[in-house]
């Protein structure tokens, strides 16, 4: 399963960034086999509407779940349009424990 995790920087020892379509990076992790890639959000920095857009890069990466601190209602539509759960992972941690929690079922679903 394709995990992709919101984050600061890149690496599993990055911090989560609690902002979805935000985000400087995505952190896509295949559970399967352990395999990470850091990914750099190109539209991080655009005006309004980035959700969507974003939310279209992660389907397109191969996210199965997306692992974020909160989302807009425009994101929220459009990942469940594309069948990707989001769960909440908040607070000061990296995205190695926000995978480690997932994995646990420890994360209250968003959308």
């Amino acid at each position: 399963m394709m995990v992709c995790i919101t984050a600061q920087a890149p690496g599993l020892d990055a911090p989560v960034e609690p902002r979805f379509a935000r985000a400087p990076f995505f952190i896509f992790v295949e559970t399967g086999t352990g395999e990470v890639h850091s990914v750099a959000n190109a539209l991080c920095g655009n005006a309004g509407g980035a959700g969507p857009r974003v939310v279209q890069f992660i389907a397109e990466y191969g996210a199965e779940v997306l692992v974020t601190g909160q989302l807009g209602g425009n994101a929220e539509r459009a990942l469940q349009a594309a069948g990707i759960p989001a769960y909440a992972f908040t607070g000061e941690r990296t995205v190695g424990e926000a995978l480690r929690a997932f994995r646990l079922c420890a994360l209250r679903e968003l959308a």
